[in-house]
């Protein structure tokens, strides 16, 4: 399938503000885009992409005195499969994982694990098998916390989520990569976009998506603790130990978000793909 994605933002700015967007699809799926994927700004300031340890794109720049718009719109092409499930998939023994899936054993800013370990071994600790156990976590943070936008605190720690019984996407996510962690299994933090692909349509905005993902049976598999079935046509962003290493925007001063808008659907077959976006990709230069 065809899906069409993008987001239109805008902050103001009441003074230069250096500012990291992680806006750009993952490394691992820019071999599917069917268009360019390009980013525009307004004004046009200098940026420029580097990569992070998480391989991960990130944008620099700095943010003029008053309003900057950010935009982007492109085609990316999705298998249109389900997420993966693979119930006999085994946990790995601490002593066999690779080198670089050890950092999502440790606890970080909003993944609390020191707060949570007694709770995971004495839930989780007699379940046999790495995805039974995944999804047995996956299970209970579903039926723990109630989803609601008007409950987003960007600063709610998994074990504060855990407390309260609330929640947005981020904190299923918290919740679940910690609890993961607590038994010896690698989690990490995912975001990007998740439409409303095969599934009813959710009346509320469209947003950016977290979910996370745990290494079982010598591989990465999606997980997703909110919605806990699998879904269709996600785009990952970025990846990381929490929403601390992943977000959206990072901004170095006052900037006030004035405007947000994220769009992800299913294009029809009779949709015509342009030959370039419409949004062209400034030229990129910083000093």
């Amino acid at each position: 399938m065809r899906i069409r994605a993008g987001y239109d933002i805008a902050f103001n700015c009441f003074q230069d503000v250096p500012m990291v967007l992680l806006l750009t699809v993952h490394p691992s799926r820019q071999g599917d885009l069917l268009t360019d994927h390009a980013i525009r700004v307004s004004p046009n300031v200098a940026f420029r992409d580097y990569e992070d340890g998480f391989g991960n794109v990130c944008t620099r720049l700095v943010a003029p005195v008053g309003q900057i718009n950010i935009r982007n719109e492109f085609i990316i092409e999705d298998s249109g499969l389900p997420d993966e499930v693979a119930p006999h998939a085994e946990q790995i023994p601490l002593d066999r994982l690779p080198d670089e899936a050890l950092v999502y054993l440790l606890g970080s800013r909003y993944c609390d694990t020191q707060r949570l370990t007694d709770l995971a071994w004495s839930t989780f600790g007699h379940i046999s098998g790495g995805w039974r156990r995944v999804q047995a976590i996956c299970d209970y943070v579903h039926g723990h916390i109630k989803f609601g936008y008007q409950f987003a605190r960007s600063d709610r720690t998994a074990s504060e989520g855990h407390e309260e019984r609330i929640g947005v996407c981020r904190d299923f996510a918290h919740l679940a990569v910690t609890l993961c962690r607590c038994i010896n299994i690698p989690a990490r933090y995912c975001t990007g976009y998740l439409g409303d692909i095969g599934v009813p349509p959710d009346p509320a905005p469209m947003d950016f998506s977290a979910w996370f993902e745990a290494y079982i049976g010598g591989r990465w598999y999606t997980f997703d603790a909110r919605h806990n079935h699998p879904r269709i046509g996600r785009v990952v962003i970025a990846r990381g130990r929490d929403a601390a290493d992943v977000a959206i925007s990072t901004a170095f001063g006052q900037a006030e978000l004035v405007h947000f808008k994220v769009i992800t659907n299913e294009m029809r077959d009779c949709d015509a793909i342009p030959t370039r976006p419409a949004m062209a990709r400034e030229q990129r230069l910083f000093a």
